[in-house]
């Protein structure tokens, strides 16, 4: 990706993220980049093609994340650990992506149902993870739907425990609460 392309798409990710989609304009998408409507039309044909390249790219990035690390680990609680790290990481890196996946997940627009499509295919990743890890009899008896949702989502809300101590996260010690909690509750004693 070229720097002008990169900076539309670093811009339109923050503003989407704190204006909302639909109040974010491409004229002041152009204002904060700094470049003229052509520049950015002859990257991105439309508000909604940044829209979506922003939501696949971001998506790729966790998901190969994700599946380049779990491959390697030998045993399914270890890799429930890494996708909670990498999730946990990614949240922290890309705020913005992750605010905007989440606000955009309701309704019933393309957009919405895009994010919801992503999400899902994510959490039936973790889902596949958690299945073969209670086929294995490395993790707990219980449904790998329920169980990768909640994953999930508790990653997920670490952003409201960002928000509403309005500090930064440090990933490693709120990955060792999450291990303590979510992860030691999967293990077969």
């Amino acid at each position: 990706m070229n720097k002008t392309k990169r900076k539309i798409f670093e811009t339109s990710m923050k503003l989407f993220a704190q204006k909302g989609y639909d109040a974010t304009s491409i004229e002041e998408i152009t204002a904060t980049v700094g470049v003229a409507k052509g520049t950015l039309y002859y990257h991105f044909s439309s508000k909604e093609e940044i829209f979506n390249f922003l939501i696949e790219e971001g998506m790729k990035l966790l998901q190969n994340s994700i599946e380049i690390k779990t491959a390697k680990l030998p045993n399914y609680i270890d890799k429930i650990k890494a996708i909670v790290l990498i999730q946990l990481k990614i949240i922290v890196k890309y705020e913005d992506l992750i605010t905007i996946l989440l606000s955009q997940f309701w309704g019933n627009e393309t957009r919405n149902q895009m994010c919801k499509k992503h999400i899902y295919h994510y959490i039936a990743t973790i889902e596949a993870i958690v299945r073969e890890g209670i086929e294995k009899k490395e993790i707990k008896n219980g449904n790998p739907k329920v169980i990768a949702s909640e994953i999930y989502g508790l990653i997920c809300s670490s952003l409201i425990y960002k928000l509403r101590d309005e500090k930064d996260i440090d990933v490693m010690k709120l990955y060792k609460e999450l291990e303590a909690t979510v992860i030691e509750g999967l293990k077969i004693k």
